[in-house]
């Protein structure tokens, strides 16, 4: 074999790897790794590059390891008496919001981690994994328990950011109490009001007849 011939084979060869480089490139980069990850995550997605400074790099990491951490995750389904007992429950912390909002709220708060924990997801105590795990899980709905907990440690929160906070928090429980795979979308689409002392109605579950 000439010494030309060998060149000719050699460029071959590395002009073949660099085509397959460029088609790996093109399907699994920053590109296509972005729209997937958006995809699967929404809003969480948005939050957590405001939280890594727009770093995407850090954002995709981020996203990543929490998806190989806790998307293997199955949650336990819920026996329908133990389901309609959260639902009442929520529905009386709902009722009370008029004469206690803060306590209401703490309330609510509490009531979504343990339902969490019941489902599969961390304890209570593991707040922070209790968070990454259902951000993989109920992507749209996680910032609800965010925003619960910020809330009911406020000390200056409104009557009405307090309300607001139980709404949001709403689609969460919604999510984590339903039977099938459409949770929250009524509540995210239409939100209804919380009670307000004087006016407003009370906010029902759906399946209460109201």
């Amino acid at each position: 074999m000439s010494t030309l011939t060998t060149v000719l084979i050699i460029v071959a060869l590395v002009a073949v790897v660099l085509v397959a480089g460029v088609l790996i490139r093109a399907r699994t980069g920053p590109g296509s790794g972005t729209r997937s990850l958006k995809r699967s995550f929404g809003p969480e997605y948005d939050r957590s590059l405001e939280r890594h400074g727009g770093d995407v790099e850090a954002t995709h990491r981020d996203l990543r390891e929490r998806t190989e951490r806790y998307g293997g995750i199955r949650p336990l389904p819920l026996e329908p008496a133990v389901r309609e007992q959260y639902t009442a429950q929520w529905t009386t912390l709902q009722e009370r919001f008029v004469d206690a909002p803060a306590q209401a709220v703490a309330d609510a708060e509490q009531l979504l981690t343990r339902v969490a924990a019941v489902r599969g997801f961390p304890d209570a105590d593991r707040r922070d994994e209790q968070l990454a795990a259902l951000s993989v899980h109920h992507p749209h709905h996680v910032e609800g328990l965010r925003t619960i907990h910020r809330t009911t440690r406020s000390s200056s929160a409104s009557t009405e950011e307090l309300r607001e906070a139980l709404v949001h928090a709403r689609a969460l429980f919604e999510d984590l109490t339903a039977t099938g795979s459409t949770a929250g979308t009524d509540a995210r689409r239409h939100p209804v009001p919380m009670p307000v002392r004087g006016r407003g109605p009370v906010l029902k579950p759906k399946g209460s007849g109201a």
